[in-house]
């Protein structure tokens, strides 16, 4: 369009402070009428897309002039929500949404409030993201209404097919936003049962993050012509490694093994073997397959089941490593001396018959040196001593180039076969779990650094350096839990992260700690550009290891497969690929955060659930954060809940922000991070996802 890269390159301009369209006119020097009409045109589009806005003088201004931001809203269920942007993420008031909606594309004006932190309010919404909501209809004899899952502050609903279903009280649906505004007209497009079936609590948080378990029938039809056993002509040009001793180890309830090993001693130090299920031989590109696997871009787990990126036919079948099966892999190995340094590779199709499936639990009590266990894998427990001698120079490796540890508490939510929860668990993380996680990293390192050398188009997964806001922010909590950062906070290394953690080993304050730092840093996502991963503490790294859940694993087997095994070398194809590459980075992080965003909503909701059973029980656990509406507490396994500041009656307590504490009017008492507390569960609740707790003294 006309004229819209010349407003760009002026509104970039320090000194720009807004024009009119007559001041843009004088100032392009544009008299012809035509020309007028598109600069017109021109500033209503970037009005619309929201890179302009219009100020009280009628001026054409950029976002920075009125103190707004671009961003997308994330709505929290109890009603109030944030404006993320690439680099912050600023709190949203329930009353300030407006017509927003959860993942809108919105610009937010941002205030500072007088005790230092930040907040916004909608000002406009560039694009509706959202167009579709999972409910509840309830029927009251021959009324009809729907009720949301998700609170959308003042709002109502017309379902405009209601009668073409028949439908009862607490039948649980999915509806198609028709028209946005004050009322939101919507259309059932699926009903999904009724509210209190087994499972549909899972099924309706998961419809809502647009995550839908079920496969198209034309992908089942593709799937179901793939061959479930290896022809002879697949293993021409492939890495015959058949009589190689590899095994996998993965959880007891694994299916899709996506990853095997081998590790052997070899002069001046160990081979280790990486071997890739070769999912890229089976989705080829631009299939309805390729197509879905794209779409989804990653298998979301939740407590009870797996929404696969692949059908399980093939996920579960041909490109799983089953034990004494042959399968085609994509292969790394690397020969590394005693330092864990790699002195050679090689990267290539192959052919594998792996001779055991090991579980984490097994091997843990192999390596604990349990008799019985390692009588039954005897022939393997030199292989098994390798490992751990490997792993041990890896991690030393990593280690002194400055890797960070975080080592936060995470959750196992056990159901059973009605989906309720039975228990909460701390998820253990074993020896051998940590061998294949520096396994695995090692193999992602290794290609990463393969694919940047040789300039090939690839993707790569990149943790960039911590802003400097959130650093500055972090600092101050640990100081306030009795750590300090060395050096300088604009040029903050890993290392000196790594130090501060290692020293709060053991302290009570160590989970807030670790928890603060993690948010902290930059999400980690995907890009065409090598830019390094900070807490890692390398310089080229990517996702390579799991392309049955990974689409971005799956781009980087087929770029291989493309230009370094079959040698492409069309600049054309290249430009294009990379072109393509930059777009499905974008997506496949944005999948990644809907997934972790999904997870963590499940995780909530099922912990409400827990703790229903628990009301008035006491428990102690650690003060996580404090707010000026209370603290939030957090339980040995995971379970937070809030103590409201209402529910204070000891005293009249003062929010204080240096510190991040609630300090008692009266008797002085500090409720502060990282203290110890005992609690009383007041009130839980699955539907608002919410916990309340009362502090016992």
């Amino acid at each position: 369009m006309k004229f819209i890269q010349v407003i760009l390159d002026t509104i970039e301009n320090n000194e720009y402070k807004g024009y009119t369209i007559e001041e843009f006119s004088t100032f392009l020097h544009i008299n012809d009428s035509d020309d007028k009409e598109e600069l017109d045109k021109a500033l209503l589009f970037l009005t619309d897309e929201g890179t302009l806005l219009i100020d009280d003088q009628k001026r054409y201004v950029n976002l920075e002039t009125l103190h707004c931001i671009k961003g997308t809203l994330r709505v929290n269920p109890k009603g109030f929500g944030f404006v993320e942007t690439e680099d912050t993420s600023v709190y949203v008031p329930r009353d300030e949404i407006k017509k927003a909606l959860d993942k809108d594309e919105v610009i937010a004006k941002v205030k500072n409030n007088a005790d230092g932190t930040k907040e916004c309010k909608i000002v406009k919404i560039v694009k509706h993201s959202k167009s579709t909501i999972v409910g509840v209809i309830k029927k009251k004899e021959s009324r009809v209404w729907f009720l949301p899952d998700t609170d959308i502050p003042d709002r109502k609903f017309k379902i405009t097919n209601a009668n073409d279903y028949a439908l009862v009280n607490d039948t649980k649906v999915q509806v198609y936003i028709d028209k946005y505004g004050k009322t939101l007209h919507c259309s059932i497009i699926k009903v999904l049962g009724h509210k209190y079936d087994p499972g549909m609590d899972i099924l309706s948080i998961l419809l809502e993050h647009d995550i839908e378990p079920a496969f198209p029938k034309q992908v089942i039809r593709e799937v179901e012509k793939i061959k479930q056993t290896i022809q002879k002509s697949e293993l021409e040009d492939r890495l015959d490694l058949r009589d190689t001793l590899i095994v996998t180890i993965d959880g007891d309830d694994s299916k899709d093994l996506d990853d095997a090993i081998h590790v052997k001693k070899i002069e001046g130090g160990y081979q280790l073997g990486v071997h890739i299920a070769d999912v890229s031989h089976y989705v080829r590109a631009n299939t309805a397959l390729d197509k879905e696997a794209y779409e989804r871009a990653t298998s979301v787990y939740v407590c009870d089941r797996v929404v696969p990126m692949l059908p399980q036919v093939l996920s579960n079948g041909i490109c799983s490593l089953n034990p004494r099966e042959d399968r085609l892999t994509i292969s790394c190995i690397m020969d590394m001396d005693m330092n864990g340094n790699i002195t050679d590779y090689t990267i290539a199709p192959s052919v594998i018959n792996t001779c055991e499936r090991l579980t984490y639990k097994n091997v843990n009590k192999i390596i604990d040196r349990d008799l019985k266990m390692s009588q039954k894998y005897e022939y393997i427990l030199p292989m098994i001593r390798c490992m751990e001698e490997l792993s041990l120079i890896i991690r030393k490796k990593r280690h002194d180039s400055g890797n960070i540890d975080f080592d936060t508490k995470e959750s196992k939510i056990l159901c059973d076969s009605k989906g309720r929860v039975k228990a909460i668990v701390l998820r253990e993380r074993g020896e051998s779990e940590r061998i294949i996680e520096d396994f695995m990293i090692s193999a992602n390192e290794c290609v990463a650094a393969h694919v940047k050398n040789m300039d090939l188009p690839s993707i790569y997964r990149v943790h960039e350096t911590p802003e400097l806001k959130k650093i500055q922010d972090f600092v101050a909590v640990a100081n306030t839990l009795g750590y300090q950062l060395k050096g300088d906070l604009t040029n903050v290394y890993p290392r000196q992260l790594q130090q501060m953690l290692e020293k709060a080993k053991g302290d009570d304050s160590y989970s807030v700690l670790s928890t603060y730092m993690l948010r902290s840093m930059r999400k980690a996502r995907y890009d065409v550009n090598c830019l390094g991963h900070f807490g890692l503490a390398l310089q080229e790294y990517t996702h390579f290891t799991s392309p049955i859940r990974r689409y971005p694993d799956l781009i980087v087997h087929r770029m291989l497969r493309k230009y370094y095994f079959n040698d492409v070398q069309k600049v054309s194809a290249i430009e294009k690929d990379v072109e393509w590459i930059e777009k499905a980075s974008e997506h496949t992080s944005e999948k990644e955060r809907n997934a972790v965003n999904a997870e963590r909503d499940v995780a909530d909701m099922k912990k409400c659930e827990y703790m229903e059973k628990y009301i008035g029980t006491t428990y102690d656990g650690v003060i996580s954060s404090v707010t000026k509406f209370g603290i939030f507490v957090e339980l040995e396994n995971t379970v937070e809940g809030l103590v409201h500041i209402s529910e204070m009656k000891d005293d009249y307590y003062h929010y204080e922000e240096n510190s991040r504490s609630l300090i008692g009017e009266k008797a002085k008492n500090k409720l502060s991070m990282g203290m110890k507390i005992r609690v009383q569960v007041k009130a839980a609740s699955r539907f608002t996802k919410q916990i309340d707790f009362t502090i016992v003294k």
